[in-house]
């Protein structure tokens, strides 16, 4: 009988996980959001306010998203023990240094799909061109 109520739950994780996304990814996001609970305050309120453009603009796939986070989690610990004030961290401008960290992250930006279908439309759009001649041979 334990085997039946093993298979279930197996089942019904299963169905959870097509619903939710994969319990692992939640398990490493509540860590993550534990490790920047425990920054100092000024290292925890840059690192919530570069979360939230990140969230908006980052990748959204849960895998890339968990592991750029992580990341984050990591710079934040590493330059509040090293003592690093936040304008060192961040440079003059906040945005340039969120654009230059999700670079690191391009799969599962919806952006870089967009450009990869946008830039696809555009070269099959080109192919059926009348007249324009095969210069392959």
């Amino acid at each position: 009988m334990t085997t039946g109520s093993n298979e279930s739950k197996s089942r019904y994780l299963q169905y959870l996980e097509k619903v939710t996304g994969p319990l692992e990814d939640k398990r490493r996001y509540r860590q993550y959001k534990a490790r920047i609970k425990q920054l100092p305050q000024n290292y925890r309120t840059a690192a919530e306010a570069m979360e939230r453009y990140l969230m908006l603009l980052g990748p959204a796939d849960g895998a890339s998203a968990i592991a750029m986070f992580e990341d984050l989690a990591d710079l934040f610990e590493q330059s509040a023990a090293d003592g690093t004030p936040i304008r060192a961290l961040f440079g003059e401008d906040p945005v340039e240094f969120a654009e230059a960290f999700m670079a690191n992250y391009p799969a599962g930006q919806w952006r870089s799909r967009e450009r990869n279908r946008f830039t696809g439309a555009i070269e099959r759009a080109a192919d059926e061109e009348p007249g324009r001649e095969d210069r392959t041979t």
